[in-house]
């Protein structure tokens, strides 16, 4: 594995909402579904980590249609590789405690 960042859970699923193109109520919508309720984004955290994430090349805006107020954005290739980098790590954590507990999460 190489040092890209470890994500956190709000910047996992935001990044995996953004795989086809999405805009912010979508985001926050999906992002909500996919945790299962857990993750409730405020659109002020959502529109901070968007921008965040467009600063170091992880997502995109997308051209917006004139008189739309409707942002929607998408990942890159670079936020594609942090995506599938987040994966495997978390592959790699599971596994590792598969192994010290032997599969047993009832420990």
């Amino acid at each position: 594995m190489n040092n890209m960042p470890a994500l956190t859970e709000t910047t996992y699923y935001i990044l995996l909402t953004l795989y086809k193109p999405n805009h912010g109520y979508g985001i926050m919508q999906q992002v909500e579904e996919l945790s299962g309720g857990r993750i409730r984004l405020a659109p002020g955290t959502l529109y901070g980590a968007l921008t965040t994430m467009c600063d170091k090349g992880w997502i995109t805006l997308l051209p917006v249609d004139e008189g739309s107020r409707k942002k929607e954005y998408k990942l890159t290739r670079l936020g594609l590789s942090i995506l599938r980098n987040e994966i495997e790590r978390l592959r790699e954590l599971v596994h590792n405690g598969d192994m010290i507990l032997g599969g047993s999460i009832d420990a």
